[in-house]
């Protein structure tokens, strides 16, 4: 082969991963899943009940799975070289459509969203075999993983054509078979990078953390009184606790346990736990924080709805409790002052649900920012030595 047949060459097949860096192409296709995170937000907004928390949480759930599928790509291919490029700007298409079908995924749009979802998943697992070639363990995973995917999207799909209660457990299933597939059939013939795949999730929780920002621009339909002023100044304020709680500390550690585990299954199989299971529930807290500041912002001079009561005080309880499991599964200790705080603010809905939203909004704040003033003064030593390796 000649020297310009290697080039040639090179574009038209999956190329391995080389160094840590995350890819300018990854950031780029994140923005379409930053859009339909958001979009499970208005999901629950326009349908503020119990049984809209719940399709609002399964579409997180599934629009999590799909970009953690992307993550653990291209953390073994380089997402800018060879065809993946351009299936990548495929898969960037089809969660367009998915994103813009997530407010009615449950509804008129439920075909459209189940369509766009298995072209997403299915240019993904086509992008796995490609990238497998010449790897008879990856390939072994893959056909595994293609598998429990094709029988999820196939429920989601028939889900398209239910209704009510069978519509949610046709989801729910599909979950829970899409989610239970690496872990019924192993993870031993994965690959990843661990900083880059660790870098990764901290990237897309940062994007969600910043739609609790976003929404918070739901204020400027409103009149600008001091009590918007400080129902927004709250929210950056809680957005900014979320990420001084994970980022600080929490994330460091877990990526360093992931570096120092063995690769192969060991170190996918913690991959698998701590990042594409364990970080769930901190994205579903995120995005049930949003909404409560999205109504917090609607209505700050007057107490909230209990469902809106919930997401604001139970989606920042759901964040700790990740990080609570995060801790129990990489050093098999228990954080006792976090699940503290998560049960005390479950527990304390019905008391936020007498307050005004904007002073409930800064009753969390000060609970939040209280443990991490704690963690910060008690831990001090140990906090600098830990930021001091990274």
């Amino acid at each position: 082969m000649s020297s310009d047949d290697a080039p040639r060459a090179r574009r038209g097949r999956a190329v391995a991963r080389t160094g840590s860096k995350v890819r300018f192409l990854e950031l780029f296709f994140d923005l379409v899943f930053v859009l339909a995170f958001t979009q499970s937000t208005a999901l629950i907004v326009a349908h503020p009940t119990w049984e809209g928390v719940m399709q609002g949480m399964f579409a997180v759930a599934l629009l999590w799975w799909a970009w953690g599928g992307y993550a653990w790509l291209t953390s073994t291919v380089d997402p800018e070289e060879g065809l993946v490029r351009f299936a990548m700007f495929g898969a960037m298409a089809g969660m367009l459509v998915v994103a813009l079908s997530v407010p009615e995924a449950f509804g008129e749009r439920a075909l459209a969203f189940a369509i766009a979802y298995g072209v997403v998943r299915f240019a993904h697992i086509a992008l796995f075999v490609l990238a497998s070639q010449g790897d008879a363990n990856l390939r072994s995973s893959v056909t595994s993983l293609a598998v429990s995917s094709g029988v999820g999207v196939g429920l989601i799909v028939t889900a398209s054509f239910l209704d009510g209660t069978s519509q949610l457990v046709c989801w729910a299933v599909a979950i829970v078979i899409d989610f239970g597939g690496p872990a019924l059939f192993g993870v031993a013939g994965w690959k990843i990078v661990p900083a880059h795949f660790a870098e990764r999730y901290g990237l897309i929780i940062i994007l969600v953390l910043g739609e609790s920002i976003v929404v918070l621009g739901v204020g400027v339909h409103l009149d600008l009184t001091a009590g918007l002023i400080a129902a927004a100044i709250l929210g950056v304020a809680l957005a900014s606790a979320l990420w001084w709680a994970y980022f600080d500390v929490v994330a460091i550690v877990t990526e360093e346990r992931l570096t120092n585990k063995t690769p192969g299954r060991e170190q996918n199989a913690f991959a698998r736990d701590s990042y594409s299971y364990l970080h769930l529930p901190m994205a579903a807290g995120v995005v049930l924080v949003a909404v409560g500041l999205e109504n917090t912002l609607e209505h700050y001079d007057e107490p909230l709805s209990t469902i809106a009561t919930f997401a604001l005080q139970g989606g920042v309880a759901l964040y700790l409790l990740a990080h609570v499991a995060l801790r129990l599964r990489g050093a098999h200790t228990l954080n006792a002052h976090r699940l503290i705080i998560a049960i005390l603010l479950i527990a304390a809905v019905p008391a936020g649900r007498e307050l005004p939203a904007v002073w409930n909004l800064a009753a969390v704040n000060l609970v939040v920012w209280a443990m991490i003033g704690y963690e910060t003064w008690t831990y001090g030593a140990a906090r600098a030595e830990v930021r001091g390796r990274h």
